[in-house]
């Protein structure tokens, strides 16, 4: 079956895993235009892209606003049962779901959806599960790199080009 959404955790897969805390005490966080990209390629060639993540934070919710990334879901103990209604809402199954995560928390996503992928910089517990680890680590590209191996065979320089002269204002 077609992989029809892609979920991202944040931390170690958008991010470099890292946490930037401002002397106030605000978190910053650095993401990748190389994901940014890729994540609207992939939402212009039908795959749904969402973001499940254990932590809140602002960066994320502004970023996933650029991104025109619909469903987001922070602070989140329960992965599952947020994946679960939003597939039930969405009427798409577990096997059409590519999850990319990098940490023990994310093994119990990753070992019901149908093709569960890891970051470069993923434990090794992690990569075990991974139908596909990247070359490159989160937070360097490696959320581009599993939506360039999704949509192998769509990705040429004439639908890239088609892609750039469609949309008005590119967010990376």
């Amino acid at each position: 079956m077609e992989v029809r959404l892609m979920v991202l955790d944040v931390d170690g897969v958008l991010t470099d895993g890292k946490l930037y805390k401002s002397e106030d005490g605000r978190e910053i966080k650095t993401f990748h235009t190389q994901d940014g990209l890729g994540i609207r390629f992939a939402q212009a060639n039908g795959l749904d892209v969402t973001i499940i993540s254990g932590r809140v934070s602002v960066a994320v919710e502004n970023r996933a606003k650029e991104l025109k990334i619909e469903y987001v879901y922070q602070g989140i103990k329960n992965k599952v049962a947020v994946l679960n209604r939003l597939l039930s809402e969405l009427s798409l199954g577990l096997e059409q779901v590519c999850y990319i995560g990098d940490d023990w928390n994310d093994l119990p996503v990753m070992n019901k959806v149908g093709y569960p992928c890891a970051p470069a910089n993923a434990v090794e517990l992690v990569k075990q599960q991974a139908v596909f680890v990247t070359g490159r680590k989160g937070g360097e590209g490696a959320v581009r790199e599993v939506i360039e191996h999704l949509l192998e065979g769509k990705i040429n320089e004439l639908s890239v080009l088609r892609y750039l002269e469609e949309e008005a204002a590119i967010v990376q």
